[in-house]
């Protein structure tokens, strides 16, 4: 990172012994000192340069500067200004001021003061007024962004990103990422996906934030964890792509792929398992099979649908009355592919109704209509129910020496009741259900060659899903 200089020596001496400690390369240049808020900004310093939408605090933090300038905050009140339904209403999440940040004056930054210079959604609106730090520059003082978001909250990503237009967090409110499952604290390996903090910690995010300073409280998965507010590297600003088919590299994949095969040393079965799932990797396969890891890939997650993952669990709608006023705008943040909707067609947080109340919208962008999508997706599941029940009863008919988690290898009998609890997970009838029913076939054939277990004949081993 480069730091330009423009305090006085002696600020700048600390600054340098600050920096120094982080392993950052400083270099100088001279320019103004402190530039002083506008009047009725309070301590939002907002832009050096209008012009060239160089922030305050870019003079020094020119890396993040560079990164902020291609993103959408940077464009905020001219991309708001071109919209026909702008209003001084809109002013309040397009300006640098209280919202977003832990300030609690009402009027400050562009509210108070009116001036271009506090346009876009600037490093202060998440990070709070500068002037402090700016002055006397010590990691006493530095401004730190909170990453927590709820609907509650008067500071953060929800602020803003919220209300019937752009509901983001009221959606992810009835996501599962908003869950908090303290259990899962107790487990490291749980809270590389579990935990917020822990998550960016495991993907190398560098940058400090306020609840950093509580160690040891659990944090559900916030908006920060799939967006990086300093960069416009993927789109969306999310911190990996969502249309490349890698476990590593797709940022839902990256936790969407646990246990996605049997472990050996383990009796758990799958777990997260989606992401193989989708690119034919999951599963165990038998001996026998002539499909190879890969193969089977169905149109889910082929070429056929590029966004992968996003396609159904980020699908926004909108939804106007009868008049054909808006009425509500679903941002596709409850991540629910077929979300519970009311009468009114507005997704209502609910996760226990049935398929004829659940809205499959997201599914006509390659199946005709909502009902062929209905109608595929429960012929899938009785199909899948029927052969996991099936093949798990035969493999439980194995020698109990079979099962064995101290031998460091997955047993036919192992693998096959694996494939009948992926059979029987929910969203494998989505994901996969070509792989799945060729895998759970491909288990009973091989339980009968290794031990001579023979199906019952009341499930058809003909594959009967097709592509």
């Amino acid at each position: 990172m480069t730091i330009r200089r423009w305090l006085p020596t002696s600020l700048l001496m600390v600054l340098a012994l600050l920096l120094s400690a982080c392993g950052e390369d400083v270099t100088y240049r001279d320019a103004q000192a402190v530039i002083p808020p506008l009047q009725g900004a309070g301590n939002f310093l907002g832009y050096s340069s209008i012009e060239t939408k160089r922030t305050v605090c870019g003079n020094c933090h020119s890396g993040k500067q560079a990164s902020w300038e291609q993103t959408a905050h940077a464009r905020a009140w001219s991309d708001g200004a071109k919209s026909p339904g702008w209003s001084a209403a809109c002013e309040g999440c397009h300006t640098v001021n209280a919202r977003g940040n832990l300030s609690t004056e009402p009027t400050v930054g562009y509210l108070g003061a009116k001036n271009a210079r506090y346009y876009d959604v600037q490093c202060e609106s998440c990070h709070g007024p500068g002037l402090t730090h700016v002055s006397n520059p010590d990691a006493a003082n530095k401004p730190l962004a909170p990453i927590a978001v709820d609907t509650a909250l008067t500071y953060g990503c929800g602020e803003c990103h919220s209300g019937a237009h752009t509901p983001f967090v009221e959606e992810w409110r009835s996501s599962n990422h908003s869950r908090i499952i303290e259990s899962r604290n107790t487990n490291p390996s749980c809270n590389t996906c579990h935990d917020a903090k822990e998550v960016l910690k495991g993907w190398g995010v560098k940058s400090v934030f306020i609840e950093q300073e509580s160690p040891g409280k659990y944090m559900a998965v916030t908006c920060v964890v799939c967006h990086d507010p300093h960069s416009a590297k993927n789109k969306g600003q999310l911190r990996f792509p969502m249309d490349v088919a890698d476990v590593d590299e797709n940022l839902c994949m990256r936790c969407h792929h646990k246990r996605g095969v049997p472990d050996p040393t383990s009796t758990r079965g799958p777990h997260s398992p989606e992401g193989p799932l989708l690119l034919g990797e999951g599963g165990w396969f038998p001996p026998s099979m002539a499909t190879q890891v890969g193969q089977i890939r169905g149109a889910h997650g082929s070429d056929r649908n590029p966004k992968l993952c996003a396609t159904c669990h980020v699908s926004g709608y909108q939804v106007t009355d009868a008049a054909g006023k808006f009425t509500f705008a679903s941002t596709g943040h409850s991540f629910q592919a077929i979300p519970c909707v009311g009468a009114n067609g507005l997704p209502d947080g609910r996760r226990d109704c049935t398929l004829q109340e659940r809205s499959f919208r997201a599914c006509v962008t390659c199946h005709l209509t909502e009902t062929s999508a209905r109608s595929a997706l429960t012929a899938a599941e009785a199909r899948l129910d029927r052969l996991g029940e099936e093949v798990i009863a035969l493999a439980l008919k194995a020698p109990a020496s079979a099962f064995n988690t101290t031998d460091n290898k997955t047993t036919t009998a192992e693998g096959a009741k694996f494939n009948g609890e992926l059979a029987l997970k929910a969203g494998s009838a989505v994901h996969n259900p070509f792989l799945v029913e060729a895998l759970v076939l491909a288990s009973i054939k091989q339980l009968e060659i290794d031990y001579g277990i023979k199906a019952s004949g009341a499930v058809s081993l003909t594959p009967q899903i097709k592509p």
